[in-house]
């Protein structure tokens, strides 16, 4: 009999893979006297291949040293950790690797991901413009009335992307994204379609623009087609509300079920007995700054759980705070502060950073009052209580606490990695203080969001830098050529409009 020329026989495997991983498919087999036995194993290997092409990837940080930030779940000196799709799955000694692509973890720190509470992306075109800046009304009439006034949809597309990739590649795999300059649909969409495009995570909360001619008649009604579009299970991005203290537009966000972020300074706002009312106030909100605020409020964001947000650079720079230190007011009314770095127009996308003047700041001001005689003064703070506020209270500010924060198995996979063999790193003999007192975003060797390679071996994954720092200078020199504003390259002294 000579051989077969075509299709003599269809063997049918619905049915043979199990009811969870079936493929609508059937195995074409071209019988040409093959041995039973070769046909067998074509059989199995395609088989085979089947079921696994329909399995999530399974990825094994192996050997690391795994700061999990979970009570429930031991942190290991050598561990490993089990990513199963965008899930981790198992955190534990000796992991079984079969299947698994291996990330080799020996002499490194794996831990979840950073989460900066509160950032401008919008201004990471104008990174260190203003370092020496004090006055926070010459900012707003730098930043607002005289270069973002002019902001296209590109600016805000191109700043919203050197923050949101800065971040990543310095552990940040979350961040609440404050865009007081949502100046139109355009200019919102255009950064939420930047913000999903990079792969972080992000709460992008839509505020008017601070500008005293900006457009605003957008909102609030905008919101609606905002949440429809955004706030959904399973996307990395969605939408709140920065509503500073406006009660009307406070209410369709809450109809929408949002998060409202208020930015709040002692000296410059109050809260009248409105929002002492009952439902005004919860865990929807975020309060940012929170700097010199009476006893009371603090009572009231207590007794209503509202989240607050601190930025020790940021409060710093511009003489916000005292030795009352707002993240430790809000310790001692049991609340939970995040940590945000806030500006890019004197700082950077660097947690490293906050976490180093969290840690200096808080120890500063609260030895300062036990010198001073203030027998009860708070203790020092530990660098636990650090990294908890740059990971934890992240996670719950942003209404995350139940996805991300801790390597916690059933949670999602936001980790990173960080290497320890830098020399101003080794040896780790404290890993919480190795990573809140020596590392900084050079030392980053992976970022993993959701299950994806974000950062790998060192390198961002998918980003065109040079496309970017072209684009970004383009942005810049626009701005500055239309605003007619001539910034000073060595002088400590901001330039004004010529």
């Amino acid at each position: 009999m000579p051989p077969t020329t075509g299709l003599a026989s269809i063997i049918d495997i619905r049915g043979h893979l199990g009811s969870s991983y079936q493929k609508e498919a059937t195995l074409p087999v071209v019988v040409q006297r093959s041995p039973p036995s070769t046909i067998r194993r074509r059989f199995t290997a395609y088989r085979l291949e089947l079921v696994m092409s329909d399995l999530p990837r399974n990825i094994l940080f192996k050997g690391g040293t795994i700061v999990t930030m979970d009570a429930e779940v031991p942190n290991l000196a050598v561990g490993d950790l089990l990513v199963r799709g965008n899930h981790i799955v198992a955190v534990g000694p000796n992991i079984d690797a079969t299947y698994a692509e291996v990330i080799e973890a020996k002499g490194n720190i794996v831990l979840p991901g950073l989460i900066d509470a509160h950032h401008h992306a919008w201004l990471g075109v104008m990174r260190r413009l203003m370092p020496d800046v004090d006055d926070l009304f010459v900012y707003i009439d730098l930043v607002a009335e005289t270069l973002g006034k002019h902001y296209r949809p590109f600016d805000m597309a191109v700043s919203t992307r050197l923050t949101a990739v800065a971040s990543l590649d310095a552990g940040i795999t979350t961040i609440v994204d404050a865009c007081h300059s949502s100046r139109s649909k355009e200019h919102t969409d255009a950064a939420l379609d930047t913000l999903e495009a990079s792969g972080i995570r992000a709460l992008h909360m839509v505020g008017s623009a601070m500008d005293k001619q900006a457009p605003s008649a957008h909102l609030p009604k905008d919101l609606e087609r905002l949440a429809l579009n955004w706030n959904h299970d399973g996307g990395l991005v969605r939408v709140g509300l920065f509503g500073q203290l406006n009660l009307d537009w406070w209410k369709v966000a809450r109809e929408l079920d949002m998060h409202i972020l208020t930015e709040f300074i002692g000296d410059l706002a109050t809260l009248g007995p409105e929002f002492a009312k009952p439902g005004v106030l919860g865990p929807h909100n975020i309060f940012n700054h929170c700097t010199r605020v009476p006893d009371e409020t603090w009572r009231l964001f207590a007794d209503r759980g509202v989240n607050i947000t601190v930025n020790p650079r940021s409060d710093a720079l511009f003489g916000f705070d005292d030795e009352s230190f707002a993240y430790q007011r809000a310790v001692d009314h049991g609340l939970t502060p995040a940590l945000g770095i806030d500006l890019d127009t004197a700082f950077g996308s660097d947690m490293f950073g906050e976490m180093h003047a969290l840690f200096g700041h808080q120890r500063a001001a609260m030895r300062y009052r036990r010198f001073r005689g203030e027998a009860n003064a708070p203790a020092p703070i530990s660098v636990s209580e650090v990294l908890r506020a740059a990971t934890v209270n992240g996670a719950r500010a942003a209404g995350l606490e139940s996805s991300i924060g801790t390597l916690t198995p059933g949670k999602q996979a936001d980790v990173i990695m960080l290497r320890t063999d830098g020399v101003g790193v080794f040896p780790v003999t404290n890993a919480i203080g190795t990573i809140v007192q020596a590392v900084d975003r050079s030392n980053v060797d992976t970022v993993m969001v959701d299950g994806e390679f974000r950062k790998r071996n060192g390198t961002l994954v998918d980003v065109d830098l040079a496309k970017l720092a072209a684009d970004v200078t383009a942005s810049r020199d626009y701005l500055l050529q239309v605003s007619g504003h001539t910034p000073a390259l060595f002088d400590r002294t901001i330039a004004q409009v010529a």
